[in-house]
């Protein structure tokens, strides 16, 4: 395997020069900074695995570098440098990220030790990023996968309001894994042995969510030749998911708040109330607090869903989880596809890492699966990873659904640019109902950012 790249910021020149000169002859890719602003430059352009910081700057101070290092790769080693040897110094670097810390004058025999203990920890991660142990506590399923401390917050809370009965939303943006949060509330729970009904409240025309909701009795309405449970007869005894919650029509929010309150669903056309027992869990991208001072969504019925709420954080702020999904999905898809692609390049893995991913956790799944059809090698490479910003309309692995479904969003995204992102008028100029709109707006992970493919 290439030795890493290292990054030295000194700004000391003839300490640089040194520096530089030892670790090339070890056979490591150098690059050199003097301060802070050409360093972070340097750092965005090129790929370096470790950087060697010196712990005072002309602009700026090396915790503060390292931490802005971190944001943009937490992957990163850094190893500090200081001329002080300061207890408060080193201790301050380790906290805020740093893997080792040396004092001046540099040993440079304990420099090589240092750098080659932190390089066999990093190839160490990536060999056996998968074989971890992807959930703390009593988590155990192979979907959740996260390294990082918010996603364990999430994990926290969801084991302890499995057990419960509590009402609960989870909220975040499209793609964060919302569904997969989901599967563990139930998985966890003591209704896992009866169904988990799953209703997309967007993607339901609302002439019929009604029905499906609450079902019918045979004559309610022409077409109705039989009876019909609804989706809340069907989840009885088990957990019922409403994605989308904020979709729901005010009307039919008065009938999901009696529901909840009575423990009965009335079918259209029916004359008695049917008792019902089921756990809700409610999703969402919106802000329901601003939807309710819109007076969109009952402030009542918000309160009755919102007994516990499951923020997921999007992907771009906890990038610790990027590098372990990333494996998790090529171990997945080599399977799928029966490939055998053994990883990514460097480069290849350092342009995945850095990216914002604008459609999260699925988008990245897509980008993984894509590559790992079309890549002709065993590794990943740079160049099977295409503009990623053109990766996040491609919702399938080049098939004619992913290739329509990337032309429709070009289309969308079009016709809002064109209509000054007003809905209503975007909604009309593609033939489309404003609440078809809305949903595929949030399907394909569309905002104001989005540019049009063509």
């Amino acid at each position: 395997m290439d030795r890493v790249g290292i990054l030295i910021v000194e700004d000391e020149q003839t300490q640089r020069s040194l520096l530089g000169g030892l670790l090339r002859k070890e056979g490591y890719t150098i690059g050199e900074a003097s301060d802070g602003e050409s360093a972070l430059a340097l750092f965005q352009k090129d790929i370096f695995e470790i950087v060697l910081l010196d712990y005072r700057l002309p602009d700026t101070d090396g915790l503060s570098l390292l931490k802005r290092i971190k944001e943009i790769n937490p992957a990163t080693e850094v190893v500090m440098v200081t001329a002080f040897g300061s207890i408060e110094n080193a201790v301050g670097a380790l906290k805020a990220g740093a893997s080792e810390y040396l004092t001046k004058p540099i040993d440079l025999d304990d420099l090589l030790f240092k750098l080659r203990k932190v390089e066999e920890k990093t190839y160490l991660i990536r060999e056996n990023m998968v074989l971890r142990e992807t959930l703390r506590d009593r988590f155990k399923s192979e979907e959740f996968v996260y390294q990082s401390e918010r996603m364990h917050e999430v994990s926290s809370l969801v084991v302890r309001i499995a057990k419960t009965d509590s009402t609960c939303i989870i909220s975040g943006e499209s793609g964060v894994g919302k569904e997969v949060v989901l599967n563990m509330i139930h998985a966890l729970s003591e209704r896992k042995d009866f169904p988990l009904v799953k209703v997309n409240c967007a993607a339901i025309p609302e002439t019929l969510l009604e029905s499906e909701l609450f079902g019918y009795e045979k004559g309610a309405f022409t077409g109705a030749y039989q009876r019909k449970a609804g989706k809340f007869e069907l989840a009885n005894k088990g957990t019922i998911f409403l994605d989308e919650i904020g979709d729901i029509p005010l009307v039919l929010q008065s009938k999901l708040l009696r529901v909840i309150q009575e423990k009965e669903v009335e079918r259209l056309g029916g004359a008695h109330p049917v008792k019902i027992d089921v756990r809700i869990v409610a999703a969402t991208n919106r802000n329901l607090e601003e939807e309710v001072k819109k007076g969109t969504f009952r402030e009542d019925l918000y309160y009755r869903l919102n007994v516990v709420n499951i923020v997921i954080p999007p992907l771009r702020e906890r990038r610790e989880d990027i590098p372990l999904l990333i494996d998790f999905f090529l171990k997945k898809y080599n399977l799928k596809h029966k490939k055998n692609v053994k990883g990514l390049t460097r480069e290849a893995r350092d342009t995945m890492v850095k990216y914002d991913y604008p459609g999260n956790v699925r988008e990245l799944e897509n980008i993984v699966e894509r590559a790992i059809v079309l890549t002709r090698g065993d590794h990943i490479t740079s160049q099977d990873l295409p503009n990623l910003a053109e990766q996040a309309m491609v919702t399938g692995d080049g098939s004619i659904r992913g290739t329509v479904e990337s032309i429709e969003r070009s289309m969308i995204i079009e016709a809002l640019i064109n209509a000054d992102w007003v809905q209503t008028k975007a909604a009309m100029a593609l033939g489309l109902s404003e609440r078809m709109l809305r949903y595929k707006i949030k399907k394909y992970g569309i905002s104001r950012s989005s540019r049009s493919a063509g």
